[in-house]
C-alpha cells in the first residue's frame, strides 16, 4: 500500500478528536442530538483550521444509523460508506474550479432527488467565495429554501467576498487559529503514535512554523520526518529541512546595517534571492530573528525565550549588546509594514531592497525614531572624536589650509550648529504643537498643556507652564535636577533637528487667576506670552 500523508491518515473521524474548535463542535453536537440541524451552514477560517473535517464529520454525524453522543460511529454501513467516499449523500465540490452558473444549475437539478439510503443529502462547497455571481445568485433561492433532506456547507478562507444574500441565509461558524500549544499537543501525541522520536523544541518550532494551522504542521513535520528518515528528529534538523534562511545570513545582515553597508546588504539580498528563497517567508523570518535580539535585549539574555539554536545564542548575546532598542524596533517596524505590502505586490525585491536602503540610512525617514537614531548615530561620532583627537586631526589637516592649528581644526569639527536667530526661533514656535506630540513620553507628560515664547536672552525660548497645577508642577520643580536637564537636552536636541539651529530653553512658570487652568487658557495668547523682540 503507497504511503498516506500524516495530515490524512491521522484526519479526525470523531468529533472528539478535533483539535482547537471546541466552540464549533460542540454547538454542532448538541444541534444533532436535540434534532434541531439546520439547512445551510458557512465554515470560514484560515486554512488547516478543520472546516472540511468538520462539514464530513458533520455529514457522516447526520447521517449514521447509531449517532453516540452526537458523534458518528464510525462502524454502520454510512459512516464506513462516506469514510471510503463512495456514499452518494455527501458531494464535494470545489468552487474553485466549478463556479460558473451552469455548475450550479446542476445541484439545483439534482436537489430534487431524495437520498436513497440514509436522512440527508449533504453538499460540502469548498472555497465557495470563488463562485461568480451569477453562480452566487442561482444559489440563492434553493439555499433558502431546499428540500428538507438536503444540507450546505459552505467553507471559505475569505467571508468578506461573499455577497451578504448568501450569508443572512447561512448559519455562521467562525474558525479559530490553532494555538501553537494545542498544536504541539497534538503532534507529540502523534509521533508516539507513529513511534517517531522528535525533540520537543523541533515540535515547537513546527508548531510555530504552521501559524495556526494543524494540517501545515503535520506537512511541515512529515516534510522533516522524510529527509532524515530513521533518526531522532533535532530542532536543528528541522531549521535544516524547512529551509528557513541560515541565522548566519541574518547575523551579516544586521552586521552590515549596524556598519551602515548598504552595499554589503543590498549583496545579503541577492544571494538570498539566488538561493531561491521565498522573500515574503525570508521578512516573516528575519522580523522573528530581530524579535529573538529584542528579547535578549530587554530580559538581559534569557535563553527561554529565543527560536535558535544554543550555537548561536552566545553571538546573537553579544550582537543585542551593541543595537539599541529604539533601533531593534524601528526595524522590526519597517519590516512588519514591508510584510503587509509584499503580499499583493509583484515585484518583492525592489520593496525588499528600498526597505533595506531605508534601513541602512535613518536621514531617509522623518519620523522622531529616525531622528533619534541619527542623534545617536551624532554621539557616537563625538564620543569617537573625544577618544582620538590626535588621529582625525591629521586626517583633517590633509585637507585644511596649512596655517590652522590642530587646535583650530579640533574646534571646527566639534562644532556642529549656529545659534538660533529670531526667525528661527519664530519657525520653532510655529510648530510647537506638532513637535510636542512626536516627544518621547516622558517628555510629552513634561509639556502637556506648556506654552512657548521667545526669550529676550539670544537664541533662547521660555517654556511657561502653570505654576498651580501640581502635576505639571511636579515635573518642573523636580529635584531630580540632573532628571530635568537631561529632559532639557532632548528638546534642544530635538530642536537641532527641525531647525538646523542651536536653542537653549528655560523654564518660566506663569500664576494664573484662581479656578483656571491651561486647558481653559487660549493656546496662541499663551504662546506668545513674554516674547520680547529685539528691534
Amino acid at each position: 500500500m503507497s504511503y498516506m500523508a500524516l495530515y490524512r491518515k491521522w484526519r479526525p473521524s470523531e468529533f472528539e478528536d478535533v483539535k482547537g474548535q471546541e466552540h464549533i463542535v460542540t454547538t454542532l453536537r448538541n444541534q444533532i442530538i436535540h434534532n434541531r440541524v439546520g439547512h445551510a451552514y458557512l465554515f470560514c477560517g484560515t486554512r488547516g483550521t478543520g472546516k472540511t473535517t468538520i462539514a464530513k464529520l458533520f455529514a457522516k454525524a447526520v447521517n449514521c444509523e447509531h449517532p453516540v453522543d452526537g458523534s458518528p460511529c464510525g462502524e454502520c454501513g454510512m459512516c464506513k460508506a462516506i469514510a471510503s467516499h463512495s456514499s452518494l449523500n455527501v458531494i464535494e465540490i470545489d468552487a474553485a474550479s466549478n463556479n460558473g452558473v451552469d455548475n450550479i444549475r446542476e445541484i439545483r437539478d439534482e436537489v430534487n432527488y431524495s437520498p436513497t439510503e440514509g436522512k440527508y443529502k449533504v453538499y460540502i462547497i469548498d472555497e465557495v467565495h470563488m463562485l461568480s455571481m451569477g453562480a452566487f445568485n442561482a444559489l440563492l433561492k434553493t439555499l433558502e429554501e431546499p428540500p428538507s433532506y438536503v444540507i450546505f456547507i459552505l467553507a471559505t478562507t475569505e467571508a468578506h467576498k461573499i455577497p451578504i444574500t448568501i450569508l443572512s441565509r447561512c448559519q455562521r461558524y467562525d474558525f479559530r487559529r490553532i494555538t501553537i500549544d494545542t498544536i504541539s499537543d497534538r503532534l507529540q501525541e502523534l509521533m508516539e503514535k507513529e513511534k517517531i522520536k522528535v525533540e520537543e523544541k523541533a515540535i515547537r518550532y513546527v508548531a510555530k512554523a504552521a501559524d495556526g494551522s494543524l494540517r501545515d504542521a503535520l506537512s511541515l513535520l512529515d516534510q522533516c520526518i522524510a529527509f532524515h528518515l530513521g533518526q531522532p528528529l533535532t530542532y536543528d534538523m528541522v531549521l535544516d529541512v524547512l529551509g528557513v534562511v541560515d541565522v548566519e545570513q541574518f547575523q551579516n545582515l544586521v552586521e552590515a546595517m549596524e556598519e551602515r553597508d548598504t552595499k554589503k546588504v543590498l549583496e545579503e539580498i541577492d544571494a538570498i534571492v539566488w538561493q531561491g528563497k521565498e522573500l515574503g517567508q525570508f521578512v516573516l523570518d528575519f522580523t522573528w530573528y530581530l524579535r529573538n535580539l529584542l528579547m535578549l535585549k530587554v530580559t538581559g539574555g534569557k535563553e527561554e525565550l529565543l527560536e535558535v539554536s544554543k550555537e548561536k545564542q552566545e553571538f546573537m548575546l553579544a550582537m543585542s549588546e551593541k543595537l539599541a532598542e529604539e533601533t531593534l524596533m524601528k526595524y522590526i517596524r519597517i519590516l512588519s509594514e514591508l510584510s503587509n505590502e509584499m503580499r499583493y505586490s509583484v515585484n518583492k525585491r525592489v520593496l525588499l531592497e528600498v526597505a533595506m536602503i531605508k534601513m541602512c540610512t535613518p536621514k531617509m525617514e522623518q519620523d522622531l525614531t529616525a531622528i533619534l537614531q541619527r542623534l545617536t548615530d551624532l554621539e557616537h561620532q563625538m564620543d569617537e572624536v573625544n577618544k582620538e583627537p590626535k588621529v582625525i586631526v591629521k586626517e583633517v589637516r590633509a585637507e585644511a589650509p596649512s596655517a590652522m592649528k590642530e587646535e583650530e581644526i579640533k574646534e571646527e569639527l566639534l562644532k556642529q550648529y549656529e545659534p538660533a536667530k529670531i526667525e528661527d526661533l519664530k519657525l520653532f514656535v510655529s510648530k510647537w504643537e506638532t513637535i510636542k506630540k512626536k516627544t518621547p513620553k516622558v517628555l510629552q507628560n513634561m509639556l502637556r498643556g506648556a506654552g512657548i515664547g521667545i526669550a529676550s536672552a539670544e537664541h533662547t525660548l521660555n517654556l511657561l507652564y502653570d505654576a498651580e497645577d501640581p502635576n505639571i508642577n511636579s515635573y518642573w520643580n523636580s529635584k531630580d535636577t540632573e532628571g530635568l536637564n537631561r529632559r532639557l537636552k532632548e528638546l534642544e536636541d530635538i530642536a537641532k533637528e527641525v531647525i538646523g539651529k542651536e536653542v537653549k530653553f528655560q523654564c518660566i512658570p506663569i500664576n494664573y487667576q484662581e479656578n483656571q487652568s491651561l486647558e481653559h487658557i487660549d493656546m496662541t495668547k499663551v504662546k506668545y506670552l513674554n516674547i520680547e523682540f529685539e528691534n
